[in-house]
């Protein structure tokens, strides 16, 4: 007995020290001098090659300054341009001008997120918590969430809100688009306050897809940020990666590789600095002291699975219907299938889980979407007397098919 206790605490002991070793070593391994350099939510102090567009949207709301209205501003480009980042940065310099004369407010909603976003009422609720006041999660008619916004604004100090909605077109799908008319026609019943909306979103035509009336209603003015060339994603990733790794740590040719992936990507400087950061990670698990050319291969591969899963995740419940359909139905017939078989199983599976069911043509805009994301691949083809027809392909590679139909079963209780 006693042989076999100190055998037991033998091997707690190796293994403890295994761990030590890994803990203690990480300091002295590691690839990182500042990672957070390299993080999607880090605010940087300049933003390269955006000049023009922070100057225009500066232009556009510093009459604000001055207690004064300005136009709604719409702002579009593709994922990772620096949408985002760069009307942080005017927000931020509106901010510090306006501290003393406490003219002007800003608040930021991302409407991706869930539980903020996903209706009118919690859009409202979360701009009433902002503004230092509070309703319940739920229960009261949306028409006195607006009254009660009403009131509280009233009752603030500034003049002008500036309401920014960070990935607008993700509220107006989940929504409609009559909380953006909701919210022009509030200026209408403020007596003193006025409101200003800054809409950022990554869909070109997004204010296409509006209803008229709630286009007019908008008054709006449009910035399109341009995507990044390869050149200004090496310009970017140099000046990250300084402060973001210690000395003589990523070989040459990485930065060039990052920017070709993410320029190939439309631009995307968000991706060149996640490629960055994994391909640092991976080095560093991998106790290896330089980042290789072939760590940002191995970077890629994972973010491109980590991109899928969180597509799956994080899409409306109409979105998961459509693919978890699609899914099944390849899981049937093993091989291609048609747009007219995804509307009839997607009918039936609406039915079995109590959701209200999209016309035809919606659901053919969701498979549009779908292939857009590259979690499907399709093409019209003809069907001789019976018309054209789209058919479809899943391209969700094999290693996260089965995650994410776990994912999908798990959203949608099926």
């Amino acid at each position: 007995m006693k042989l076999l206790k100190r055998k037991i605490n033998w091997s707690f002991i190796k293994y403890k020290m295994k761990l030590d070793k890994i803990f203690d070593s990480i300091e002295n391994r590691s690839l990182f001098k500042n990672k957070q350099t390299l993080q999607s939510n880090y605010t940087p102090e300049t933003i390269p090659h955006r000049d023009e567009q922070i100057e225009n949207v500066a232009s556009i709301l510093a009459p604000s300054l001055l207690g004064n209205k300005t136009s709604n501003l719409f702002i579009y480009g593709a994922t990772g341009t620096g949408k985002t980042l760069s009307v942080q940065h005017v927000a931020n310099e509106l901010s510090k001008r306006s501290i003393e004369s406490r003219i002007l407010r800003i608040e930021y909603i991302n409407c991706k997120l869930k539980k903020v976003a996903d209706t009118e009422y919690r859009i409202l609720a979360e701009l009433i918590k902002k503004l230092g006041g509070s309703v319940p999660a739920t229960g009261l008619p949306t028409d006195q969430v607006y009254l009660k916004f009403l009131d509280i604004l009233e009752k603030n100090d500034e003049k002008l809100l500036i309401l920014v909605l960070d990935e607008i077109d993700q509220a107006v799908k989940k929504i409609d688009d009559e909380f953006l008319y909701n919210l022009t026609r509030l200026n209408s019943e403020l007596n003193k306050k006025q409101i200003i909306i800054v809409g950022i979103s990554n869909d070109l035509r997004f204010l296409e897809s509006l209803d008229p009336r709630v286009r007019s209603s908008l008054s709006e003015e449009e910035i399109v940020f341009p995507p990044y060339n390869a050149v200004q994603l090496q310009d970017i990733l140099k000046k990250r990666a300084e402060s973001a790794f210690k000395p003589k740590v990523v070989s040459e040719g990485v930065i060039a590789k990052c920017a070709a992936y993410a320029a190939r990507e439309h631009g995307d400087a968000r991706r060149a600095l996640d490629l960055l950061r994994v391909a640092g990670e991976i080095a560093e698990r991998n106790s290896e002291n330089k980042i290789k050319i072939e760590h940002i291969d191995f970077a890629n591969d994972k973010i491109e699975r980590d991109k899928i899963l969180d597509v799956v995740e994080t899409g409306t419940k109409q979105f998961q219907l459509v693919l978890y359909s699609i899914l099944e139905l390849v899981k049937k017939n093993k091989n291609s299938i048609f747009s007219g078989d995804i509307f009839n199983y997607y009918e039936n599976l609406c039915r079995a889980v109590y959701i209200d069911c999209l016309t035809q043509r919606r659901v053919s805009d969701i498979i549009a979407e779908l292939d857009m994301l590259g979690l499907i691949s399709s093409r019209v083809i003809s069907k001789g007397r019976h018309g054209r027809m789209r058919e479809i392909k899943l391209a969700i590679p094999d290693n996260i098919k089965e995650k994410s139909e776990d994912i999908l079963r798990s959203v949608l209780g099926v």
